[in-house]
């Protein structure tokens, strides 16, 4: 099944035609009216690169502004929706990271390093669970809340 999230933002496509007839209005008025004595040289004369490029950056801006638009809309796909029920409780980590932490006991890491890795561990062990980490040097406060993206407690 194919959907958009957010499918107001479609409405922005009818700029793409005001595009276009902008470009080609553009192109309508600047043809030269410059009076040769000898139209024949002309014949020789081949346009530039940039000249000869200048269709393709248009068309490349018309497509960057057609594809920002339809990721605004944020388009979606999925086969089918499942529900699925897991068993999970919350788990909170509090870590020390006063600067007594920095004692270096634990060869060749310190005290703070050897915490993060059963931390680690810890977390790679669970499966289902919500987990949360506040730290705390004389105050505490919330690292990271409640989740079950363990990815972002790996990167703290």
């Amino acid at each position: 099944m194919f959907r958009f999230a957010d499918p107001a933002y479609l409405i922005l496509l009818l700029i793409v035609p005001g595009m276009v007839w902008w470009y080609w209005r553009g192109r309508s008025r600047a043809s030269a009216k410059i009076i040769y004595s000898d139209i024949r040289l002309l014949k020789n004369v081949k346009p530039s690169l940039k000249q000869r490029l200048r269709p393709a950056l248009f068309v490349l801006r018309l497509l960057a502004v057609t594809l920002i638009i339809l990721a605004l809309a944020r388009p979606q796909s999925s086969h089918k929706e499942e529900e699925i029920t897991t068993e999970g409780i919350d788990i909170v980590l509090t870590m020390d990271v006063s600067t007594s932490m920095l004692a270096e006991d634990f060869r060749p890491k310190n005290r703070i390093e050897a915490a993060k890795m059963v931390a680690k561990e810890f977390i790679e062990g669970r499966k289902n669970d919500r987990i949360g980490l506040v730290v705390f040097a004389g105050e505490s406060f919330t690292q990271c809340p409640l989740t079950l993206d363990y990815g972002v407690l790996y990167h703290i």
